[in-house]
């Protein structure tokens, strides 16, 4: 049953929600993926970074005009809803929270790892626990999400700064230096299709971004200030990911960066010295914060607006009294987060986060175009261009984009939907209907328990036991018939008295 749904606060101002698409996105996965992606795309990595990012541009158009349009909590969950409903905006909303807190779970094991990676470089006599520290992490940014918006916005704000900063020293410094100054030639050892695989296996450093759109219902003036924030946020990533990896080539060629656990340390290191290792470190580090801060803010918020509707839970509906927050989906959502990040298991949450977002672009931009039709008279504050083409680009560079994941993405986005399929069937059904079913299946178990006990005794199954094992088994079956007749009994008869 839906809920009346209470006001969030709108404290968040066009920069902090620059900053907050901006920090969202840049995770600690640049900073360690340019080894595997430069294997697979040579220099043209530089062309696939630019890729990646005009691909992400023409969904986030999507973003923009939906947000501005229906500036509500939710996200892509509440343009699916506004746009299709049913089933659809579930599993919408579904894989928009399973992506958000497995990336940050991924993003706080980055940081784990970032950290521990200093710690050796430093030769400091001291061990980092990965598992410990991301976990750690993930419950400082709880207590953060707690306060508020308006707090998380000023600490997200302030460590993009710092990160863009850092970022900004190493590509000033590696334009301006003399060192590997040779013609910077583009080639791709894998061909068009290795710059293709290179481009889907570096998407995840875009993604994170439409957090603005999460956040749309704490966004002050949203009509203007969504839209301006998602492309400002999409045109400074394109900007930083393709300098980076232009000074990245300039410095060293691309098969030197192959089994670097830290690519762009080793790259920093070359012309910077043991500052640049810092450097990178720290960028890095701050790079995985703001990721956590914002995935885990994200999912909050999606997991308020489902329950809104009552898919989740209603208590993840409640707000705190003093700081106005989903507190409760807040803390559930950061203990599952916690929970993964402690496993360790990184190749598994990279590939549930990479379908899960990709998967939710695709309805994004399915949203827009049926949401154009059945409502030309909404108003739009902002328009997506070259409409209906745009979000017909970003549909097909979408879908394009899973045919080059892993096939272990595939199976692990399989797995998600059967959860998600199975949430929402108990939904529909509602708790009586699923108490027949299972009293039915317990009376069912029952029938076939005795049947078999009566066959055992009696000598009619096919083979033989001794006599003691003859005992055993027809107490056993016994047993469970007895057991499994009164759970359905209890099944069917204690909901049915409670409605009476």
């Amino acid at each position: 049953m839906k809920m009346e749904e209470t006001k969030l606060k709108r404290e968040l101002g066009l920069f902090q929600a620059t900053m907050m698409g901006i920090g969202g996105a840049i995770s600690a996965g640049v900073f360690v993926t340019l080894g595997y992606a430069a294997t697979l795309a040579g220099t043209a990595l530089i062309v696939a970074m630019i890729l990646c990012g005009i691909i992400n541009l023409l969904t986030m158009l999507s973003y923009a005009e939906l947000g501005a349009a229906i500036p509500s909590a939710g996200g892509e969950y509440t343009f699916a809803k506004a746009s299709f409903g049913g089933f659809i905006s579930f599993a919408t909303g579904w894989f928009e929270w399973i992506s958000n807190f497995f990336y940050a779970a991924f993003c706080s094991v980055g940081f784990a790892y970032l950290v521990s990676y200093s710690v050796k470089t430093a030769k400091l006599p001291i061990v980092v626990d990965i598992p410990i520290t991301a976990v750690v992490t993930v419950a400082t940014f709880t207590v953060i999400n707690f306060k508020g918006v308006k707090e998380t916005g000023r600490t997200e704000t302030l460590l993009v700064m710092i990160l863009l900063a850092l970022l900004g020293i190493f590509t000033f410094w590696g334009l301006s230096t003399s060192q590997g100054n040779r013609p910077l030639e583009l080639s791709a050892p894998g061909g068009f299709l290795g710059m293709l695989r290179a481009s889907a296996f570096i998407f995840v450093v875009y993604l994170g971004g439409e957090a603005i759109a999460v956040a749309q219902g704490e966004v002050k003036n949203p009509g203007k200030t969504i839209p301006r924030a998602i492309l400002l946020s999409c045109l400074a990533l394109i900007f930083i990911y393709t300098a980076t990896a232009y000074v990245v080539f300039k410095i060293v060629p691309p098969e030197d960066l192959a089994g670097r656990d830290s690519p762009l340390a080793y790259v920093a290191e070359q012309f910077m010295g043991p500052l640049g290792v810092g450097v990178i470190t720290v960028a890095g580090s701050i790079a995985a914060l703001t990721s956590v801060n914002t995935s885990i803010m994200a999912q909050s918020r999606v997991a308020y607006a489902l329950a809104r509707d009552g898919y989740f839970p209603k208590s993840f509906f409640n707000l705190h009294r003093r700081f106005r927050t989903p507190h409760v989906a807040i803390l559930v959502g950061s203990i599952l987060i916690a929970v993964t990040a402690a496993t360790g298991v990184i190749n598994f949450v990279t590939y549930a986060t990479d379908f899960g977002f990709i998967v939710g672009f695709v309805f994004v931009n399915l949203s827009l175009i049926k949401l154009r039709r059945d409502r030309p008279n909404l108003e739009r504050p902002f328009k997506v261009p070259a409409y209906p083409l745009t979000p017909a680009l970003g549909i097909i560079t979408s879908l394009f984009l899973i045919f080059f994941l892993e096939p272990s993405a595939l199976f692990i986005g399989a797995e998600l939907f059967i959860f998600g399929l199975i949430a929402y069937y108990m939904r529909m059904v509602g708790y009586h209907r699923i108490c027949l079913a299972v009293g039915g299946m317990n009376l069912g178990i029952s029938a076939f328990s005795a049947l078999l006990a009566y066959l055992v005794i009696s000598n009619l199954l096919p083979m033989r036991f001794s006599q003691n094992m003859t005992l055993f088994v027809f107490c056993f079956a016994v047993f469970v018939s007895v057991t499994y007749l009164v759970a359905g009994f209890l099944d069917i008869t204690g909901k049915s008295e409670e409605r009476t």
